[in-house]
């Protein structure tokens, strides 16, 4: 991953391959922000007019590359939009750093060293910048080559060797810590970016239970993986449901980190159908080609508890991974199979390509059983919530109102975009089912939320819970944004990173 430091040294001296400054949208045309006033001077006090006469507006992720002038080291200056002037007294908001960070290390692909002089007030904006930085500056590359087999080296599609943060105190314990985080969550962020782009026909349950014990081994996890017969011996009816049609069965796994001083225990569950056709109920033509993506909430999941460990936080987390591939076949769970769940409940399968939701069933029951103070579990679950909120926002539900304004809140802190959604009681009685005690599908109308009353069926009592549908920001299929890249995002990692620290510090009760 792109190398993260920080440095005192002045913008015109730094040596590096690029210098990045900030520009801001004022109401006669580009503004220079503070951080580049060295580099402003080098340009006779002329860059904004250079830059407006380039093209630049100062807009959020607006870049303008063009050559440095006399007394700057690095041969090439990288001004990067901020969006509007902040109030006077006011600094900018960390989203706005962190999505102009990343759009500079995005532009910046292949580059050895480059120096972001943008605006630092204090630890949070080197927070912001660096976790921007280290974000933009991803690759999925594991599967390019030189044409002849050979892993290709370099060039254009390589991210960013080293992303060098100006005006930040490296031996400042406070700005050092905030460095460190951004690059231990961004690490982790990025560790979920690259399961979700890996193919299933490499990524499968067994290969992604791998994967995690390796983890675990690594940073002192503790790991348990329920294989096929575990999970027919212990009666998971959910998850044996959705995995028997495929040859890749399915798989449970539970990761946990502890603290000795942790008071706090938190459960984090995470929906991993590593490949999703829809089963029986096969999705149309145009809807298969991203499915690898289906397991984006276990991949948050995993990559929030390694992040804990790495961070050593004072709470105690388990994340479950419920593991399975959605495929037809001989054996595949028909539309109009009743499944027994590992709670006991039985479930009338209407749909089979509502096979989310079980999953999840099965493992926040298991969950339960630790009796938690807390369960959040995540999911690219529903495509109804991609309607109501569009493809950049995650609906966030709980069976407890003040939870789920907690959730709401710490997303956004965590710069995540997220939208509080309703449980309504009456949806429930849509799930009816004249064979099995509830069904998996309700009306149509409201199919996020019905979703949401589903999984709360299968939550033990007396627990908060809350639920993150994060269908539409998991897997982003347009041109890349900010620190956003084209494929998987790692959404919800940050948020629950976040959570997990709220928890530490005895924010939620």
């Amino acid at each position: 991953m792109t190398a993260l430091t920080l440095s005192t040294s002045s913008a015109a001296t730094l040596r590096a391959d690029a210098l990045v400054v900030g520009i801001a949208k004022g109401p006669k045309g580009p503004v220079v922000a503070t951080g580049a006033e060295a580099v402003d001077q080098a340009f006779d006090g002329k860059l904004a007019a250079v830059l407006e006469t380039l093209g630049a507006t100062g807009d959020e992720g607006d870049v303008t590359k063009l050559p440095a002038p006399a007394g700057i080291k690095a041969p090439v200056v990288v001004a990067v939009g901020l969006g509007g002037v902040p109030a006077k007294g006011d600094g900018y908001e960390g989203e706005a750093l962190r999505r102009a960070a990343g759009s500079a290390a995005r532009a910046l692909s292949g580059t050895k060293k480059a120096a972001f002089a943008l605006p630092v007030t204090g630890p949070e904006d080197v927070a912001a910048i660096g976790e921007g930085a280290l974000l933009g500056a991803y690759a999925f590359t594991a599967y390019r080559t030189d044409g002849n087999g050979k892993a290709a080296k370099g060039g254009k599609g390589e991210p960013l060797g080293e992303a060098a943060i100006l005006g930040a105190k490296p031996r400042d314990k406070a700005f050092k810590a905030a460095a460190e985080r951004a690059a231990a969550v961004a690490s982790e962020v990025n560790r979920a970016r690259d399961l979700i782009n890996i193919p299933s026909n490499d990524l499968y349950p067994a290969a992604f239970a791998q994967l995690a014990q390796e983890a675990a081994k690594e940073f002192g996890l503790k790991v348990e993986v329920l294989d096929e017969k575990a999970l027919l011996k212990g009666g998971y009816g959910g998850l044996m449901g959705v995995g028997q049609g495929s040859a890749n069965l399915p798989r449970l796994v539970r990761l946990a980190y502890t603290h000795p001083k942790a008071e706090k225990t938190l459960a984090l569950v995470g929906k991993g159908i590593t490949y999703d056709s829809g089963g029986i109920s096969l999705k149309p033509a145009g809807h298969n080609e991203t499915m690898k993506c289906d397991m984006s909430g276990a991949a948050a999941v995993f990559a929030a508890v390694v992040a804990a460990a790495r961070l050593g936080l004072r709470v105690n987390i388990t994340g479950w991974l419920a593991l399975a591939e959605n495929m037809p076949s001989g054996s595949a769970t028909r539309p109009g199979d009743v499944l027994k769940m590992y709670s006991g409940k039985t479930v009338e399968v209407l749909n089979t390509d509502a096979e989310g939701r079980l999953v999840l069933a099965d493992a926040l029951t298991r969950a339960s059983e630790e009796e938690p103070d807390a369960i959040v579990d995540v999911a690219t679950l529903t495509g109804a919530m991609v309607l109501a909120l569009g493809d950049r926002t995650f609906g966030v539900m709980a069976n407890d109102d003040a939870f789920r304004t907690a959730l709401y809140e710490i997303a956004e802190e965590a710069g995540e975009q997220a939208w509080p959604m309703p449980l309504p009681t009456e949806l429930r009685k849509t799930m009816d089912s004249p064979v099995a005690d509830i069904a998996n599908m309700g009306v149509r109308n409201g199919g996020g939320l019905i979703a949401g009353l589903f999984l709360q069926e299968f939550v033990g009592e007396g627990i908060t819970w809350g639920h993150l549908d994060i269908a539409g920001p998991a897997f982003h299929e347009s041109a890349p944004f900010g620190y956003t890249p084209k494929g998987g995002t790692g959404s919800a990692v940050r948020t629950l990173v976040r959570l997990a620290e709220r928890t530490a510090e005895g924010d939620l009760g």
